[in-house]
């Protein structure tokens, strides 16, 4: 398993953006921009892909930590912090706007059921 491999699963599991991992690894000091990042998660035969190195990982990791836990001076829960990320990054629901929902609720009580007992 490369770096990028190890990259691209802590993206997927702790559902983070590019933009995030560029905090991130700002916490450590370490600058990256989002098309560089974006050559990290490329497909290996992609032209421009290019190799996650140790320094990268190292320093991503690192700043997770910080992220996650905050210093000595300022310490977090990983939990609430996990949370508050999962709330952020909630999908958006989309509208149906092809019939708009009337209040009246149907009479179903004229249906008739197949698998009803017969009394």
């Amino acid at each position: 398993m490369t770096n990028n491999d190890v990259l691209k699963k802590l993206r997927v599991a702790l559902r983070l953006r590019d933009d995030e991992i560029v905090e991130i690894l700002a916490l450590v000091d370490f600058k990256i921009s989002k098309s560089e990042l974006g050559a990290l998660f490329r497909n290996e035969d992609h032209p421009n892909y290019r190799e996650c190195g140790d320094q990268i990982l190292r320093n991503f990791l690192n700043g997770l930590v910080l992220h996650l836990r905050g210093t000595k001076e300022n310490p977090l829960i990983p939990g609430e912090v996990l949370l508050k990320m999962k709330t952020k990054s909630k999908p958006k629901q989309t509208q149906n706007k092809s019939k708009p929902k009337s209040n009246k609720q149907a009479d179903l009580s004229y249906v008739k059921y197949k698998n009803k007992k017969k009394s």
